[in-house]
Order: structure tokens, then sequence, then C-alpha cells
């Protein structure tokens, strides 16, 4: 049989005391219900005098009537307002509730039309958020004092009613919760605002680490191809002295061959006459003649030293070249695997090697400071302009006014005299350049793909956007990037030092001295690995120092 549908209007569960659902209903003797606590406040107020009434109906009861829940009652309150049939009502209204339309979280009160609009009237100027009417925003009430938590205690971090104020948490710092809560949440979102921020960083950091990662892969890989290139030249070299070593000795062989082979023929004419003679001693019958006239010939066997000589200056040159690519393959080795455990480092750790003891973002201060980050340079001849004579094992460089035979290359600076270093960088290095020579000279960095050919400003160390150079002469001294110039106040000294931070995007020139005297420095963010390069005047010198 199915279960009988009766339809239940809200206010049939409200008590006309409070204005609310009921909560621990009772039912007096007329019949009327009420909360259990609002009826027994209503019976001990001062209006009563001996006298219990019903608030409705006015009927009169003596004695006090005993009061009990009504467990059927509130079971029926409990599925009413369990299956949504307490709609959200007028709470200012009196006697029949009105639909309210919107809600005030502030007041936590519903208002239908009429007292929305005195709601808006009275807190016109205040802040006062609206929602669209749902349930009944009823506060929460204190489990003490069966009263609103409309107060939040800072001391003990816990929301309090007016009366908790008084009593238990007296003289504690306690604040409109509406206020602590505006609190709350700015700190909420400043502490979402550092965050973002520092997840900002943090993919900063995480990008540079890619683009060093890559740079010093390509500088790594462009110095083992350098390395490799120079054995490889090392081993023709060899190759073709020991070719030469042996065709010299297969000559001085051969003659000495041809010199036995001589003298082996005279030796068997010889012998044949000899043998002759045997034949004919061999017929006598005379015992005595025949051992007086009778001896063995001597022959000399062709020694072959020169095969054993040779096979054994080839093994010994076969194991000093085994000894010298696994030395250098052993070093290219430890800097892949450096440059790998370096992308596998947090980006909060401190670089490893050069980078060990010193931030990335603090410089050195003294000379052995950037000693610690020196670089041994070497200049690349395939770059050098014909006008530039090498000196000092490719450490020097000299402007000539007669050009040089270099070979032609398409790494050649065809106008300006200029030379570059051989290995790109892309870390923290230091060098530091002698000079010499009324022409001048020009010190600096360039990415590889600096213009090579032809007299303009796209092949001229610092006077395009891919190089940056110092500028020294006996009169004055500027920095150059980029077509422009900035002048540098003290006097360029015939020893200046250079010091690179890749990562930091810095370059610095110094006067060398104790006390390492800034000339200029310059902040940009380098896209690439960087060479060395220099331009040196008619008549000037340069040099590489050996630090």
């Amino acid at each position: 049989m199915a279960a009988a549908t009766i339809s239940i209007e809200q206010d049939q569960f409200w008590c006309s005391v409070c204005l609310e659902v009921l909560r621990d209903p009772v039912t007096i003797p007329c019949g009327h219900s009420y909360c259990l606590r609002c009826i027994e406040d209503y019976w001990d107020g001062p209006k009563q005098k001996g006298a219990y009434t019903c608030p409705q109906c006015r009927q009169a009861f003596a004695p006090r009537p005993l009061l009990s829940r009504n467990h059927v009652l509130g079971e029926v309150v409990e599925k009413f307002q369990r299956s949504g049939g307490e709609e959200a009502s007028c709470s200012a209204c009196t006697g029949r509730k009105s639909k309210a339309v919107k809600s005030c979280l502030v007041c936590s009160e519903s208002y239908c039309a009429p007292h929305l609009r005195v709601h808006e009237d009275r807190f016109r100027g205040r802040i006062h958020k609206l929602v669209p009417a749902g349930e009944p925003l009823r506060p929460k009430l204190c489990a003490h004092h069966d009263k609103a938590l409309r107060l939040f205690c800072r001391t003990d971090q816990q929301c309090v009613c007016s009366q908790c104020v008084q009593e238990r948490h007296k003289d504690h710092d306690a604040v409109p919760a509406v206020e602590e809560r505006a609190t709350q949440q700015k700190k909420l979102q400043e502490a979402s605002l550092k965050s973002v921020q520092k997840l900002k960083d943090t993919e900063k950091e995480l990008r540079y680490l890619v683009r060093y990662i890559k740079h010093s892969t390509q500088a790594t890989v462009e110095e083992s191809e350098r390395v490799f290139a120079k054995l490889i030249r090392a081993i023709e070299k060899q190759s073709s002295d020991v070719t030469e070593v042996m065709r010299v000795q297969e000559r001085a062989a051969v003659s000495q061959a041809e010199e036995l082979l001589e003298t082996i023929q005279k030796q068997l004419v010889e012998l044949r006459r000899t043998d002759a003679e045997l034949e004919k001693v061999s017929r006598t019958e005379d015992h005595i003649q025949f051992f007086q006239t009778a001896a063995m010939p001597s022959s000399d066997a062709l020694q072959y030293t020169m095969y054993k000589t040779m096979r054994g200056a080839l093994a010994d040159l076969k194991g000093g070249l085994d000894e010298i690519l696994e030395k250098e393959f052993n070093r290219i080795s430890d800097k892949v695997i450096s440059l790998k455990e370096t992308s596998n480092q947090s980006t909060a750790e401190k670089r490893k090697a050069k980078d060990a003891d010193i931030p990335y973002n603090s410089e050195p201060k003294t000379r052995a400071d950037f000693l610690h980050y020196s670089n041994d340079l070497t200049l690349d001849p395939n770059t050098a302009n014909p006008y530039l004579s090498f000196s000092d094992g490719r450490r020097g460089v000299t402007t000539r006014s007669e050009p040089q035979p270099y070979p032609d290359h398409p790494h050649r600076f065809t106008s300006w005299a200029q030379v570059l270093g051989r290995a790109g960088m892309a870390g923290r290095c230091y060098w530091e350049v002698e000079w010499a020579g009324s022409g001048g000279v020009s010190i600096g960095v360039c990415y590889k793909n600096m213009g090579r050919s032809g007299g303009g400003s796209d092949s001229k160390l610092g006077h395009n956007s891919r190089s940056w150079s110092l500028d020294c002469s006996p009169s004055d001294c500027f920095f150059q990037h980029n077509k422009e110039r900035v002048t540098v106040g003290a006097a360029c000294c015939s020893r200046i030092g250079v010091y690179l931070d890749f990562r930091g995007g810095t370059l610095s020139f110094y006067n060398v001295s104790d006390a390492m005297v800034l000339l200029h420095k310059v902040k940009t963010t380098f896209a690439q690995p960087v060479y060395a390069g220099f331009w040196v005047g008619l008549s000037s010198t340069l040099r590489l120092c050996a630090l």
C-alpha cells in the first residue's frame, strides 16, 4: 500500500515566541507547541506572577504544567527539514512570514521585497553582502549560551558569543567575526600572491637553467671538437713523420742490402773458383795434401734489424697516442658529467666547481678572487685578419703593414685587424691582456655569428649588437656596444683584466693591480656562448697573459 502524501506548510512548524523552526518541541495542555527553551523563559518572566498562560490563546493553567519533549512532533520537524521543505522566509515579517527574495550575509537575515528596501535604506553606504535567498541564514549558536557566534577571540582563535566575551573570554582580544574574516582574507590573498611570485621566480630560474645547460653543452662540444681536431692533426703529422722515417730507413737498408748483394755476388764468383779447386783437390789420393788445401767457405747471413727496430718504434708511438687520447677523453667526459650533475641540482643550491664557494650573484673583489676563474685562452688562427702576425705560441699578435700568407677560411676577418679566441665561454671566466703601441687595441667579447667579411660595422668589434669592447689608446679609453660609446674616466694601463659572468649577465674590465680598479661594467643578457675578441691597431701588439 502506497504511503499517503501530506502537504505541510512551513509555518506549521514555527514557534510563535522565537518565530523560528521548533527546537526540542513541547506541547502544552491547550494543544499549542513551542520550543522547550522559549516556553520556559516565557513562564519564568515577571509578567506571569504565578499564572501560566498560552502565548497564543491566553488559556491559563494552574499549577504550572510539566513539560516534556514531543518526540513525534520533533521527528516530523527533523524529517521536514531534511526534505528541504523549509524555504527562506522574511526574518523581519511578524505573524505570517512572506517569502524572502534576498539574504544578508552580514546580518544573517533574509528579507522579502518590502523589508529589503528598509534594510538597504538603513545600511546605505555600508558594505552588506546580499545573496539570493535560499535556506534561512540562521547563525551558528554558542554551545554554552545558545547565542549567535558573532565575535572572534584572537587569543584563543575561536568564534564566541557576546556572553562568552564577558565570562570565559574576559580580557581577551575579541573582535567582530566580520572584521576578523576581512583580516584573515587579506592575509590569505597576500600569501597567495607570495606563492604565485615564488612560482614565477622558480619558473624563471628553471628556464635559465635550461638555457645555461644548452649554452654550456654547446661550449663543451666546440671545445671537444677543437681538441679532437688537434689530436687528428697531430696523429696525421706523426703518421707523416713516421712514414718519412721509414722511407729513410728503407733507403738505407736497401743500400746496405745492395752492397751486401754485391759482396755476395763477388763471394759466389770466388766460391765457384774455390769449388773448382776443391773438385780438383778431391781427386788427389794424397790425404795430407787434401787437408792442407781444403777449407770450409764462410758466409754472413743478412740481418733483419730494420723490421725489428721499426716494429718497436711503432708500438711505442701507439702507446703514447693511446695515453694522450685517454687523457683528453677523460677530461672532456668529466666536463660532461659535471654539466649533467649541475642540471640535476635544485635551483636553490649553489653551483659546484669554480662557483662552489661564491654565490652566483656576488662578484670577486681581489685579484686572487678573480684568478679563481682564470681561463687559459689561445687565439684562433682561422679567424685572424691577414695583417695580423702571431708570436709566443699564438698567444701574442701584432699588426703588420704587409699581409701574411694565411689560407682562405670562412671564419677569417677580411677587413678589420681582428682575431678571436678558440673556445666559446658560457660560465664565469677571467683573463688578462697586455698591450702596447700607439695604434691602440680593442678588448672584448662577441657571439660566434658576428660578421667576418667587409669593412662595415657588422664585423667590427663593439659596433654591433653581437659584440662588446673596451677600446684602449695612449690618450683615451671608452666602451662600445651596438654603435653606442661610453667614455671611461680612468686611463687604461698596459695590463687589462676581463671578467665575464655569463649567468649573471655582466662583463667587467679592470686595470690590473692589487686593488683591481674597475674601468667599466656592463649589465646585459647573453643569448649564446661568447668568444674573446681583439682588434689590434697598426704597429701595436697584444699578448694573452699566462695566469
